[in-house]
């Protein structure tokens, strides 16, 4: 049988049915083993993206960068690359991409040397306007070297006629519109940015006398950090001489998270407002029990992202619990798959079922989120086979019927499974028994214990309601990521 290797990319519709996270960064200030902190920061925020990771060092005369497609462990555990990366200072990033092609020169953090010395920028999210100020700045002699949006943000740095490094980054940051979390490294500071709206999430920690900032709390436990406090939406952190300075620029607004950060992307053990993500998403299976629970012998999570919100469930129902799906975790995000004709494979290359006990059972099958559909539709499909007689399909979120622009890669409107069907004509489509989504009040109550404040809510919750705190721009004016000539085809300097 002939075998392809089928890239991720290719594999969009096929593997696992999920919203895709955005990327993850990680930064820390004077210590001696910098790099190796970062690696590991890098490695526990892995989750984030997959795509390629980099680190760039700076040893108070030079910085130093290493970038490589693939995983942290395969690359950032070896101490010879780690000895290329001298320096008590370093920022690294993992990527997942949500602009520009799969490119090592699109793999962050950036590099460029500017009037005032060298910067290094590491960027979560995705800028709503990036395109536009694009093509203004290539119209005023800019040259751009990726497709990447934030080199957009280093462009206008550079640009600035401001003195002080700070002000060019605020001119920069007046002139961007979207969802992110920046960490910067100069020849003096570290830096740390998030978007006025906070939809991207950064925080801070502190080593002994080294600050550090962070996609997610993880990333500090792996190190030994203590969590200090988020950054707040629209400041400005500037950690210079082991000392903290905060900066708030923008007017003064009510934060407005990603609420999928709290459903899926951050890591069960990550601290969202002073909890474990994986206690929101126990909540969040408890409310989905009160509003859509049915007769069944099985409660069964899709694994891994169902198993928070399928205990809560089984806890509130007072159903039993069983594990009816294995996931064979040796299988990575690119993977050898067998031909077209028999592409269904996939799924079971991940996903396996216990017959015995899912066997003549009515079945209650958990996941956090319905996107597409079609790896639902193959998982139900595969319980039948293994003889469950009901399959009665829960989902701990709302329905999704929007994309996102602020850095989650998904699919198009006319992608998602909801954008022309109904309740039922969905559960059609995936073959089950039923379908039940938790509503949006539930979401809110499991999330923060009260209503969704619809003149100001109090997430960015855009993919179940269409309401964006940022409009669009680049989508809106119908501007598309456009390959650089020496990119395309197979080139991957």
């Amino acid at each position: 049988m002939k075998i392809l290797l089928i890239q991720k990319k290719k594999l969009k519709k096929f593997e696992i049915d999920k919203l895709r996270e955005e990327c993850g960064i990680f930064g820390i200030s004077n210590h001696v083993d910098a790099s190796a902190l970062v690696a590991l920061g890098l490695h526990a925020l892995q989750h984030r993206g997959q795509e390629g990771c980099g680190i760039v060092s700076f040893d108070g005369t030079n910085y130093h960068s290493e970038k490589r497609q693939g995983l942290v462990g395969d690359h950032f555990t070896n101490s010879d690359t780690l000895k290329k990366l001298p320096g008590n200072c370093a920022i690294g990033h993992n990527r997942y991409s949500t602009t520009g092609e799969t490119s090592l020169r699109n793999i962050q953090p950036f590099f460029a040397d500017l009037h005032m010395g060298g910067l290094s920028v590491a960027h979560n999210g995705n800028l709503t306007n990036a395109l536009l100020l694009r093509e203004t700045l290539v119209k005023e002699g800019a040259i751009f070297r990726t497709t990447s949006d934030t080199e957009t943000i280093v462009q206008l740095i550079a640009k600035s006629k401001r003195d002080k490094f700070t002000d060019k980054l605020i001119d920069a940051l007046f002139q961007i519109q979207g969802g992110y979390a920046l960490v910067l490294l100069t020849n003096k500071k570290l830096i740390g940015v998030r978007d006025p709206f906070g939809i991207r999430p950064l925080i801070i920690g502190k080593l002994n006398n080294s600050y550090i900032f962070a996609s997610e709390t993880c990333a500090l436990d792996i190190v030994g950090a203590t969590f200090v406090r988020e950054v707040k939406n629209g400041e400005i952190v500037v950690i210079e001489n082991e000392s903290l300075k905060s900066i708030n620029p923008f007017p003064k607004q009510k934060q407005r998270p990603c609420v999928f950060e709290y459903i899926y992307f951050a890591r069960p053990d990550s601290l969202i407002n002073n909890k474990c993500a994986y206690e929101y998403r126990k909540n969040l299976g408890k409310e989905l029990a009160k509003e859509a629970d049915i007769n069944a012998d099985l409660i069964v999570p899709v694994p891994d992202s169902g198993v928070p919100a399928a205990l809560g469930f089984a806890e509130q129902s007072k159903k039993h619990f069983e594990l009816g799906l294995i996931r064979n975790h040796y299988v990575g995000r690119t993977f050898i798959e067998p031909t077209q004709n028999i592409r269904s494979l996939g799924v079971k290359l991940k996903l396996s079922s216990t017959k015995t006990i899912i066997k003549n059972k009515r079945i209650i099958l958990i996941d956090d989120s319905l996107v597409r559909g079609t790896t639902c539709n193959k998982i139900v499909k595969m319980l039948y086979e293994n003889g469950a007689s009901e399959i009665h399909v829960r989902i701990a979120c709302p329905v999704i019927k929007f994309p996102d622009f602020y850095g989650v890669d998904m699919p198009t409107k006319e992608e998602l499974l909801a954008h022309n069907k109904d309740i039922q004509e969905m559960s059609n489509f995936i073959k089950a028994t039923s379908l039940k989504f938790l509503s949006l009040e539930g979401l809110y109550k499991a999330l923060i214990g009260e209503k969704r404040n619809n003149s100001y809510p109090q997430f960015s919750d855009h993919y179940f309601t269409g309401d964006y705190p940022i409009k669009p721009y680049d989508k809106i004016k119908g501007i598309k990521v456009k390959q650089l000539s020496l990119l395309s085809g197979s080139s991957n300097s």
